[in-house]
């Protein structure tokens, strides 16, 4: 069995292949590269006679995946698998696994702090202090006893949503599937809750169904005071339409984490020029702790696979 970790996953390589030898044993080869890269051939000859590879959230496609005549399982090392052709793994017998549930603290723990900023104008605040300036014009406020919609309660949308109950906030929330949990009342449609809230927070996968989720007829539905944040997929929003949504006052301000593309963004981003927006770069999943667990987790997707009994299958 040859195992190949196709980048770095945030711990360092001795220490993942040390976990990872515990749990396959010694028979298993096992290489780790020191770098990512994701040009084609780089990706073909870095996987060339790998049973098993594991990557992040790269684009692993059926241009690579096709040229791979050895390949039985991808371990997707992140929760969301859009960027690796599901569908032609399944066709060639290819397992595909994921990691869901090792960046649900961090991810959460990222929503807040972007609600915070924009709440109470931290940046500005930072700079207008740095600049001698004082707080006028930038006060903000309190989370108690706003109105704060989660869409989509998987377990990061269920950890905000909790989160939210304890600073005070009612929460709404809108998802495919309703669950019986103490402090969310549930919405019947999208259109119900929008209008309704003073904080909207994304923790949708991407699918067909979620793409553009967000446009310029949802957010024309929110309060001229609401904040949206997506930490969720960049394509579940329509960049373009929040921008101008934020140019015109049709919302007060976005805490975005996620884009169309991964960053580095081209600099004439609309969201990088929208006011009232606070963005990071697709770093909500990434805190140390969440690095390990991701770690923990791949060496039982490993572990699982080689016994036959796969788990975390999509």
């Amino acid at each position: 069995m040859k195992i190949v970790f196709l980048e770095p996953l945030g711990i360092p390589n001795e220490q993942l292949l040390a976990g990872t030898r515990m749990a396959v044993g010694p028979e298993a080869e096992l290489i780790a590269y020191p770098d990512r890269r994701e040009d084609e051939e780089t990706l073909v000859e870095r996987s060339r006679g790998a049973d098993v590879v594991v990557l992040s959230n790269f684009p692993y496609r059926k241009s690579v995946i096709r040229r791979l005549p050895d390949l039985k399982m991808i371990c997707v090392a992140f929760t969301g698998t859009e960027h690796v052709d599901v569908d032609y793994c399944r066709e060639r017998g290819i397992t595909v696994c994921n990691c869901a549930g090792y960046s649900t603290v961090a991810v959460a723990d990222l929503v807040f702090g972007l609600v915070l900023d924009l709440a109470r104008n931290i940046l500005p605040c930072d700079a207008a202090c740095r600049q001698g300036g004082t707080k006028a014009g930038l006060v903000g406020f309190e989370l108690e006893g706003k109105t704060f919609g989660v869409v989509g309660t998987g377990a990061i949308g269920l950890r905000v949503a909790k989160i939210a109950n304890a600073f005070g906030c009612r929460v709404l929330a809108w998802s495919r599937t309703k669950k019986d949990v103490e402090g969310i009342t549930y919405c019947d449609t999208l259109e119900e809750l929008l209008p309704r809230c003073d904080i909207v927070s994304l923790h949708v996968p991407q699918t067909q169904a979620t793409i553009g989720l967000i446009g310029k007829k949802e957010l024309g539905l929110m309060k001229p005071t609401a904040l949206l944040i997506n930490t969720a997929r960049g394509p579940v929003v329509d960049s373009a339409a929040l921008a101008k949504a934020l140019e015109e006052g049709t919302i007060a301000g976005a805490g975005i984490d996620v884009f169309e593309q991964e960053p580095p963004l081209d600099p004439n981003h609309p969201l990088l020029h929208a006011p009232h927006t606070v963005v990071t770069p697709h770093v909500a999943f990434a805190s140390q702790q969440a690095f390990e667990k991701r770690a923990v987790i791949v060496a039982e997707n490993l572990r699982q696979f080689i016994a036959g009994t796969p788990q975390n299958v999509v």
